[in-house]
């Protein structure tokens, strides 16, 4: 009787913990989502926040102006070839002021220089070349700027977030939990995360946007050449 007693009282007791655990279970887990993490990053996210926000401006203005320079008129050259063999400077001039590609304005340059001496003409051009291709590079040291800084303050914000864990546990004296070391270095982790990922994204646009400038620096190398061999034809 005795026994049978005891087995109901422990049966019940094990129902009741059961159900307990079951209705705890839930609120143990949080949801995780962007919003949350920028939080609990701390002050270091909202420089991280604006780097990537100024980093994605860039490469999208660059990109496109990039592009705009990089298009060229199909007959753009031949039209070139054909005003200067016919002696219409003029028309040549008016066509390079129609067209506001880097090329066009370095053209106009060498045909404004035309009757000086070769290599005046073709300095005036790889100067102008120069500029057209600093005017494209504007702003992608601030981009590379970027790639770099991103992830030193995301390790920045982990070093405060693991001095803040360990400060805090010292300020709980003996009643250490492991919570307050595991909250805090998760806390900690969120700014590495977000630093790494921003530099690596900023790191990737920038090569790709110097990749797209190095073709427009051979392009007008290539549109140069073409031109001082044109100037030469007449004389052969």
């Amino acid at each position: 009787m005795l026994t049978s007693l005891l087995f109901q009282v422990q049966g019940a007791g094990q129902e009741v913990l059961t159900d307990t655990l079951v209705q705890a279970a839930p609120q143990e887990f949080e949801t995780l989502s962007i919003w949350s993490l920028a939080l609990k990053g701390g002050l270091v996210m909202i420089p991280l926040v604006i780097l990537s926000i100024v980093a994605i401006y860039i490469f999208i203005e660059r990109y496109f102006a990039i592009s705009r320079a990089s298009s060229e008129e199909t007959n753009f050259m031949n039209n070139i070839r054909d005003f200067i063999h016919n002696g219409r400077i003029d028309s040549a001039k008016s066509l390079c002021r129609n067209n506001q590609s880097p090329i066009a304005r370095m053209i106009a340059k060498g045909i404004v220089r035309i009757g000086r001496p070769l290599t005046d003409i073709n300095a005036a051009i790889e100067n102008v070349g120069k500029l057209e291709i600093a005017k494209l590079e504007k702003n992608i040291a601030v981009l590379a700027t970027v790639a770099g800084a991103a992830p030193m303050l995301g390790f920045l914000g982990t070093v405060i977030g693991m001095v803040r864990a360990f400060y805090n546990m010292s300020m709980a004296g003996p009643n250490i939990d492991i919570s307050l070391l595991a909250g805090g270095i998760y806390e900690a982790m969120i700014t590495t995360i977000t630093g790494l990922t921003v530099g690596i994204i900023a790191y990737i646009c920038y090569n790709i946007l110097v990749a797209r400038i190095e073709k427009v620096v051979f392009m007008l190398e290539a549109r140069a050449t073409e031109f001082m061999d044109l100037l030469h034809e007449p004389a052969s």
